[in-house]
C-alpha cells in the first residue's frame, strides 16, 4: 500500500509499504503504484497502540467483552490494547486468572491483546507466577477501586509492591489518588460540582508525590495512570529530571471536555480522578507539547446504561468511568487543531509512547520487521458521534453528539483489512475476514 503522506520515524513522508506474511517486508519512498492507494486527504498511520483498556471479560462481559471491545479498537485505528486486570471477575492477580482471560481473549480478539496483572494487598510477594506468565506489568490503586475484588494498597504496601517490581524487572503502573483527602461515598446529587468537590486535585498531587518517592527508593519503574491535574506536572516534570524511572498518561476526555460544560444529572461524564476545569485542560496541553506527558490512552471504562444511570443522575452513585475506545484520536485531533497544535505532536503519544510505556516492543511503528497493522486517518473527515452507533457494547459514552473532524476509514491487522468505513451501508460495519485474528501478546519470547 502507498501514501503521499505514511508516518515514518516520527515524519510524514510518500511511501509505499511492502508487506509480506503479516509483517512490514520493505518501505519504498517512491509511490509505485502497485499497491492499495491511500488518496492524498488522508494518511498512513501505524495502527494506534492503547495501552489502558478495560475489557471487563470475564465476569462482567455484559460492560464490555473481547468481541466488542476489540472491534470497536479497530473501528478506531487501535490495533494494540493492553487489557487492565479488573473490573473483570476474577481480576488478573494470579497466573490462573489470567489463563482464564486468555482463553476468552483467543477466541474473539479482532485486535492484537496483551495484559497488565494487579497488585493487590493479598498477592504482595506472590508477583512472580504472573511475571513469569508474561503480563506487561502491575496496576495498584492508591485508593479503592470501586470493586472489591480489587483493593487498594496504603503507603507501605505501595512501597513493597515497588521493590519486589524492581527485583522482577517489570513496571508498575498506578491509579494515583490519596484516600485521606477524597470526599465520603454516597450520593452527592445531580450537580457536577459537588462531585469535583469530592475528588480534589490535592489528592492526585499527594498520591502522585507518593509514587515518585517510592520508585526513587527503589528504582522500580513506575506509570502514573490518566493524569487529571496538571498542577502535578510539575512535580513530574522534576523526577523526569532527577532520573527517576516515571512515565505519565492522560486520556482524551481530560483534553478534550470541560467541568463547566457538563450538565446537572449527565453521569456519563463521570470518572475518576474527573474531569477538570477549562484552565487546567490548557495545562494539560502545555504537558503535551513539551512532551512532559508520555501517552495519551482511553481509559475505557465502560458499563451497561443501567450502572451508568444509577441513581437518577447523581454523580455519587453512577458508576464511573468514561466508553471512548473508537473515538480517542478523532476527538483529540479536533481539539488540537483548533489550537494550531499539528498532528505530528499527537502521533508518537499514540502510538509509540503508550507502546514504550508497556514495553511492547514493534507496536505503533512502521519499520521493516515490525507488525503490519497500518490503519487510514481522514483528517478532515467529519464525525459526529451517536453512541448507539458505536461499536462499543453499551450505547452510552461522554462523546455522545460531538462533531468531530478526522476519522478512521480503515486498518489493517497483520497485513489485511479488519476494519472499513466504507463498507456495510451504514458506515459504521467492521470488515471481517474470516475468524477473529488477534494476537495474544506477552513479554514471554515463548508464548
Amino acid at each position: 500500500m502507498s501514501a503521499s503522506r505514511v508516518w515514518i520515524g516520527g515524519a510524514f513522508r510518500p511511501a509505499e509499504i511492502t508487506v509480506q506474511d503479516g509483517v512490514i517486508a520493505g518501505i519504498d519512498d517512491v509511490r509505485r503504484g502497485r499497491a492499495v492507494q491511500v488518496p492524498d486527504d488522508a494518511v498512513l498511520l501505524p495502527g494506534l497502540v492503547d495501552s489502558h483498556v478495560h475489557v471487563n471479560e470475564p465476569g462482567r462481559t455484559e460492560w464490555e467483552g473481547f468481541r466488542s471491545a476489540t472491534l470497536a479498537a479497530a473501528a478506531g485505528g487501535v490495533t494494540t490494547i493492553v487489557d487492565m486486570p479488573l473490573n473483570c471477575v476474577p481480576p488478573t492477580t494470579t497466573a490462573d486468572a489470567l489463563a482464564i482471560k486468555k482463553d476468552a481473549a483467543a477466541k474473539s480478539a479482532h485486535v492484537d491483546i496483551g495484559f497488565w496483572g494487579g497488585a493487590v494487598p493479598d498477592n504482595l510477594g506472590e508477583l512472580a507466577p504472573l511475571h513469569e506468565a508474561g503480563v506487561f506489568g502491575f496496576k495498584c490503586f492508591l485508593s479503592p477501586s470501586g470493586v472489591d475484588e480489587f483493593p487498594h494498597l496504603d503507603r507501605t504496601q505501595l512501597l513493597a509492591a515497588m521493590e519486589e517490581i524492581a527485583a522482577l524487572g517489570s513496571r508498575i503502573i498506578v491509579h494515583a489518588e490519596d484516600p485521606a483527602l477524597l470526599g465520603a461515598d454516597g450520593a452527592l446529587g445531580r450537580g457536577y460540582e459537588a462531585f469535583l468537590a469530592s475528588r480534589p486535585p490535592a489528592s492526585e498531587a499527594s498520591a502522585i508525590d507518593a509514587v515518585i518517592d517510592a520508585a526513587r527508593r527503589t528504582g522500580a519503574r513506575a506509570h502514573i495512570l490518566h493524569l487529571s491535574d496538571a498542577h502535578s506536572l510539575p512535580a513530574i516534570r522534576a523526577a523526569k529530571a532527577e532520573g527517576v524511572a516515571l512515565t505519565v498518561e492522560t486520556c482524551p476526555h481530560y483534553l478534550t471536555i470541560v467541568a463547566e460544560e457538563i450538565p446537572d444529572g449527565a453521569s456519563e461524564f463521570k470518572c475518576c480522578p474527573p474531569i477538570r476545569d477549562a484552565s487546567n485542560r490548557d495545562l494539560l496541553w502545555a504537558g503535551i507539547v513539551d512532551g512532559t506527558i508520555d501517552a495519551i490512552v482511553s481509559d475505557h471504562s465502560p458499563s451497561t446504561v443501567e450502572l451508568k444511570r444509577s441513581g437518577g443522575g447523581d454523580f455519587g452513585l453512577a458508576w464511573g468511568g468514561i466508553a471512548g475506545l473508537q473515538v480517542g484520536l478523532s476527538a483529540v485531533w479536533t481539539e488540537a487543531r483548533s489550537r494550531g497544535i499539528p498532528l505530528e505532536t499527537l502521533l508518537p503519544l499514540f502510538t509509540t509512547g503508550p507502546a514504550a510505556v508497556a514495553g511492547l516492543a514493534g507496536a505503533g511503528s512502521i519499520e521493516p520487521g515490525a507488525p503490519a497493522h497500518l490503519t487510514v486517518f481522514g483528517v478532515d473527515d467529519p464525525y459526529t458521534i451517536e453512541a448507539a452507533r458505536l461499536l462499543h457494547k453499551n450505547p452510552i459514552t461522554a462523546y455522545d453528539h460531538r462533531v468531530l473532524s478526522g476519522r478512521i476509514r480503515r486498518t489493517w491487522l497483520h497485513g489485511r483489512a479488519t476494519y472499513d468505513l466504507t463498507e456495510g451501508g451504514d458506515g459504521d460495519a467492521p470488515r471481517l475476514r474470516g475468524n477473529p485474528r488477534g494476537r495474544l501478546l506477552s513479554t514471554r519470547a515463548a508464548d
